[in-house]
């Protein structure tokens, strides 16, 4: 997901996220399992497909990315934690489909851009590096730098001007998801299963951005939009698709997450699921009793309207700091790493080891026990080692599967230009 700024008001799952317990296994692994696990984690390369960011870190300066931020993620995290490499996210909240809100989307993106490509080639080029293909991030991690890769989260930022695929491209993306929280001009939401659909799936234009996103090489990304939109962009789509952040929806029932029909198309396309450590996506919380109720209430009165996806990142920061103390004053369970894991296990019987990887969505609302920040990244590794997966099967779920993905997807790019010579 996003910038802190995306999500739908009747998502309150999303508030849960905000209190931070401390994440205790039900049973300590012994120090063998750990050690074996630490050699896995340190000789795969571990890729999260879902980091939000905020441009205003990505300023060379005493509080940038490359310092020890409050962030879930930055690069100090990454180091402790073993996060080799990370997607980060050009979001753009859902806004209104006029010339004015395209405008205004296309240069927060761009913004967006720029922060990621400083990030790699000012303020800290020796630590991380940018990465464009599958090659180039494994150059990158062996060299001991971390990789920044770009996906664009809401096609909503390109307005009607499907020229600006090819330009995403050039300057970095590799994924898109053609809509957000809300429907978008190319797509309807999975909102909609609340609000009513507005395309019935895919508009005509985003017909025509599934075909083009296919020609320049950038994933189809299907964790946002809805159940019929990424079903038709899976039949139109001459590639591999990916979801880049979504659960299994029989493990716990949100818009947000992906039923057995969509899992299956996307296992017969080849793509990959990135399965998703957000709290509120991983197991569905009990309703809140009539006094957290009223809390949450008060803390989001003199909010705009609209929905926390129109929130800017200010109110959002305002928001938190009321819900950290109803979180303080009312706590709920928080799903944990294995929880997380018993996502990643259903996926991999369902549609197999080869369609499943890895994904946080920190900064943007991500995060369980256990991995609630990038300097957790080793537990995860951790847990699925005490299950048994083997480390062929963690280093595919890692990375290896989405970069076979990025692979073919590019493969297919070169195809379809050729063809068109």
């Amino acid at each position: 997901m996003p910038a802190l700024t995306r999500f739908a008001a009747s998502t309150f799952a999303l508030l849960l996220l905000l209190a931070i317990p401390t994440f205790a296994a039900a049973q300590a692994p012994d120090a063998a399992v750990v050690a074996k696990a630490r050699a896995i984690h340190e000789r795969v390369i571990t890729l999260d497909t879902h980091v939000d960011i905020n441009p205003r870190n990505f300023v060379a300066g005493p509080r940038d990315y490359s310092t020890a931020l409050d962030t879930q993620v930055n690069l100090p995290k990454m180091e402790k934690g073993g996060l080799d490499a990370a997607f980060f996210i050009v979001y753009v909240g859902q806004g209104p489909l006029t010339q004015a809100g395209y405008d205004k989307a296309y240069a927060d993106a761009i913004a967006k851009f720029d922060a990621i490509h400083r990030l790699t080639e000012v303020i800290a080029p020796k630590r991380i590096g940018l990465a464009t293909t599958s090659a180039e991030v494994r150059s990158i991690a062996a060299s001991g730098r971390k990789v920044a890769l770009i996906g664009v989260e809401n096609a909503y930022s390109l307005g009607t001007d499907l020229s600006r695929i090819a330009d995403f491209q050039k300057r970095g993306a590799r994924y898109m998801s053609l809509a957000h929280n809300g429907h978008s001009q190319f797509a309807d939401s999975n909102t909609g299963e609340r609000e009513g659909w507005k395309h019935n799936g895919l508009s005509d234009l985003g017909k025509q951005a599934v075909a083009e996103l296919n020609r320049v090489g950038i994933m189809i990304d299907l964790s946002h939009p809805s159940k019929q939109a990424n079903l038709q962009a899976i039949a139109l789509s001459k590639a591999p698709v990916i979801a880049s952040h979504s659960g299994a929806r029989a493990l716990a029932d949100h818009s947000r997450n992906l039923d057995d029909e969509q899992l299956e198309a996307i296992r017969k396309n080849g793509g990959v699921v990135q399965a998703v450590a957000f709290d509120g996506y991983v197991k569905i919380k009990p309703a809140d009793s009539p006094e957290r109720a009223a809390a949450v209430a008060e803390a989001r009165k003199g909010m705009p309207a609209g929905g926390v996806s129109a929130w800017t990142d200010e109110q959002f920061a305002q928001f938190r700091a009321r819900m950290a103390e109803v979180n303080r004053k009312f706590p709920q369970p928080r799903a944990t790493v294995a929880d997380f894991v018993d996502h990643i296990d259903y996926l991999v019987k369902k549609i197999g080891i080869d369609h499943v990887g890895i994904s946080s969505d920190f900064d943007g609302g991500g995060g369980v026990d256990g991995w609630n920040g990038a300097e957790e990244t080793f537990n995860v590794t951790l847990e699925l080692v005490r299950r048994g997966y083997t480390e062929e099967q963690i280093a595919k779920l890692w990375s290896g599967n989405l970069l076979r993905v990025m692979d073919e997807v590019q493969a297919v790019a070169t195809k379809l230009q050729q063809a068109t010579k």
